[in-house]
């Protein structure tokens, strides 16, 4: 089946979400049937499951007999039915805003209730666990800090041995390196004057060795001085040292997280001394969100009630030419318990109908007979066709039981519904067939023992022939060809 859809039509976001949507504005649905019984689906010629094909064919064909109606007898599309007949989709879109920052408020306070209520359970550990973190007071990069001190401790005897060697190498006999540097300096500048500039760069090395060998002795007394510590530091350190080490353990994170472990304590408490404030305050938006929403949707609710008693009023101008003319059609606009409130508002919709004077109104399919519910949907057709997403409506028999002006004014109807819409009809009145477009004739025929359906496309000729036969049956007269003529005329 090949659909020309038109560019507003609601089905192009669900092709374009899917990745169906071609080119063209054309959308090809097809189902393959194979001999083994199985079955395959496609979109475009893109391969997809059969309940997708389905419910994308729901959305555009829609099929109205005695025993097959399908959209309008589903309740649940009576709510969006009205809004489309009274032209509230923009006004329905705000109320589902409304609930949406609504939904939002009130999920940002329960998350805060939650949190409130877990800092509460916890309140004992969280100061108890804070209190640890604050008298041990880690700071960031300690641990390394400590770790390179309580090496440099553990091994303080033998670096002392090792800077005392160095000390004594450098000091040396007879006044050490310094003073063999000194030496070899007095011995070159006696000769400097004789040599010219050949010397002058040796004299600056020694110099510079002069010094680097005086620089290296300063520090070597340094360390060693620096070595010299109170004997208990090496204690301390490592007590601090495990302490982190253990406290982190015990909150099963590294020692370098210990610091924004304390801060996020801080912060949880801090929450919990003003978390009853914040509740209040978020409460306070939720309510806001609560009275805004509350203000739209009862807007729309006053205005799907008008609408409502347009589309009673509507249908029931059609109901008598339709042999309906005892019937009474009602769109009930009820509000809804809070509990039950959502998106699409406060309220429920139904469609209910009563055939008779007196009798209570009910649901369409289980008040009306099949001939009637076939006409009444029809009449309900015609008033919501502008608010229908299909683009094909079948109609099976919906004049069966009827004929006359009644078969004459279902023809009609369904006529006026092909302005807007593709409209295929099953039927056996002349009245209906005569108004349409296109005829084809579904006849029956044995073959070798096996039943065919034949179909087949009548031109004007036949066509006049075929509704001359509806008229008198199997035996076409010229006054059947007359009443035709006139029938088709008239159309």
């Amino acid at each position: 089946a090949a659909f020309e859809l038109p560019p507003n039509h609601s089905l192009w976001e669900r092709l374009q979400e899917q990745g169906l949507a071609s080119e063209e504005e054309a959308l090809v649905l097809r189902r393959l049937l194979t001999a083994d019984g199985r079955s395959r689906a496609f979109v475009n010629d893109q391969p997809v499951s059969v309940g997708l094909l389905r419910s994308l064919g729901e959305q555009l064909v829609e099929v109205q007999g005695q025993f097959a109606q399908h959209g309008l007898l589903d309740a649940n599309t009576h709510r969006q039915l009205l809004d489309a007949f009274g032209d509230l989709r923009e006004m329905a879109t705000k109320v589902e805003r409304a609930w949406q920052e609504w939904s939002e408020a009130r999920a940002a306070r329960a998350r805060a209730l939650a949190e409130l209520e877990r800092a509460r359970h916890e309140e004992d550990f969280l100061r108890h666990a804070l209190g640890e973190l604050e008298k041990l007071d880690p700071r960031e990069g300690e641990e390394e800090e400590l770790a390179q001190e309580r090496s440099l401790l553990m091994n303080a005897e033998r670096l002392r041995e090792a800077l005392n060697q160095a000390a004594e190498e450098i000091a040396g006999e007879e006044g050490g390196a310094a003073a063999a540097l000194a030496r070899a300096q007095r011995a070159l500048e006696r000769v400097a004057q004789r040599a010219g500039q050949h010397i002058e760069p040796l004299l600056a090395t020694l110099e510079r060795a002069a010094a680097e060998v005086a620089e290296a002795d300063a520090q070597l007394a340094a360390l060693a001085a620096d070595l010299e510590l109170d004997p208990s530091r090496l204690e301390m350190v490592e007590e601090r040292y495990f302490a982190l080490k253990e406290l982190a353990r015990k909150h099963g994170c590294d020692v370098s997280e210990l610091p924004a472990l304390r801060d996020s304590f801080r912060a949880r408490l801090a929450a919990l001394d003003s978390g009853e404030e914040h509740l209040k305050l978020l409460q306070e938006k939720a309510d806001e969100a609560r009275k805004r929403y509350l203000e739209e949707a009862r807007r729309l609710s006053e205005l799907r009630i008008a609408s409502a008693r347009r589309m009673e009023s509507a249908v029931q101008e059609e109901l008598p030419p339709l042999r309906l003319d005892k019937a009474r059609f009602f769109c009930r606009v009820e509000e809804l318990a809070e509990e039950e409130w959502g998106p699409r508002g406060i309220n429920r919709v139904a469609f209910e109908v009563a055939t008779n004077p007196g009798t209570p109104s009910g649901s369409l399919a289980k008040v009306a007979s099949g001939g009637e519910l076939s006409r009444l949907l029809l009449a309900l057709k015609v008033v919501l066709v502008a608010a229908s997403p299909v683009t094909t409506l079948i109609f099976d028999e919906v004049d069966a039981g009827v004929g006359g002006a009644t078969a004459a004014a279902v023809g009609e109807r369904l006529a006026r519904l092909a302005d807007h819409l593709q409209v295929l009809v099953v039927t056996h009145s002349p009245q209906v067939a005569a108004l349409g477009n296109y005829h084809w004739q579904v006849s029956k025929l044995e073959k070798q023992g096996v039943t065919l359906t034949r179909l087949r496309r009548l031109d004007a000729e036949a066509r006049r022939e075929e509704v001359a036969r509806m008229l008198s049956g199997a035996e076409i007269t010229d006054e059947a060809r007359a009443a035709a003529d006139r029938l088709m005329a008239k159309a």
